[in-house]
């Protein structure tokens, strides 16, 4: 029987690699994306065993749509995020509104899709992986709303590693990656001297296939094996 893995944010950039190369794999994918045609094209790309459920991540429906379509759940990977308003501005004039979406978007959509997603991991001895950054823990200048959304992210994710020890927990740091987001962080400069995204798979599967203990995870420093 093939292992179960929701990817969110999977139409583009890191989901889209991450989905690719755990469908070569052999696992059975739950994707998502906001734009149903996006996904459609996404899923044509990945191929494999995939059903795409698209949908805002912020929607409980949506999210618990997901659940069900995976049915048993070995792997939930929160990948969907957003960069807030770019080019970014500093904390002092970061509008609240456009701060609470970064939050909900970044923290508590990922956080309620894995309480949904638990039962199952639990059950599965499976594991939970949550897509940050080193803005998270680096106090880069412009940075201050996905920075701390992301260190948010990660101080829950380590939480649920304590509280839940059937379940691996690990949040990822992916480093930087020449993809649309990195682009939106960065208006007018070229980015592409950044490694696409694809190249940080053989690590990310090695991660998931060797599972190491709950933690901080930097895809860079993984020893993959030849």
């Amino acid at each position: 029987m093939k292992p179960v893995a929701i990817i969110t944010g999977a139409s583009r950039g890191l989901g889209l690699a991450l989905a690719t190369g755990l469908s070569e794999a052999g696992w059975r994918l739950v994707v998502d994306a906001r734009t149903s045609a996006d996904l459609t094209a996404a899923v044509g790309w990945i191929g494999g065993d995939v059903v795409a459920v698209p949908g805002d991540i912020r929607d409980h429906a949506h999210r618990s749509a997901l659940v069900e379509a995976a049915g048993s759940v070995d792997l939930l990977v929160n990948n969907a995020g957003i960069l807030g308003p770019s080019p970014q501005p500093s904390l002092a004039s970061y509008p609240l509104e456009a701060l609470r979406e970064v939050y909900e978007v970044n923290v508590l959509a990922p956080l309620a899709l894995a309480q949904l997603a638990l039962p199952s991991l639990r059950d599965r001895s499976g594991a939970l992986v949550n897509i940050t950054s080193d803005a998270a823990v680096e106090p880069y200048e412009g940075w201050g709303g996905y920075g701390s959304a992301k260190a948010a992210i990660e101080q829950a994710s380590a939480i649920v590693a304590v509280e839940e020890p059937a379940v691996r927990v690990w949040w990822v740091d992916p480093g930087d990656l020449r993809t649309r987001m990195h682009q939106e962080a960065f208006p007018g400069e070229d980015i592409s001297d950044r490694p696409l995204p694809e190249t940080v798979v053989p690590a990310f599967t090695h991660l998931v296939t060797s599972r190491p203990p709950s933690g901080r995870v930097r895809l860079a420093e993984l020893q993959v094996p030849a």
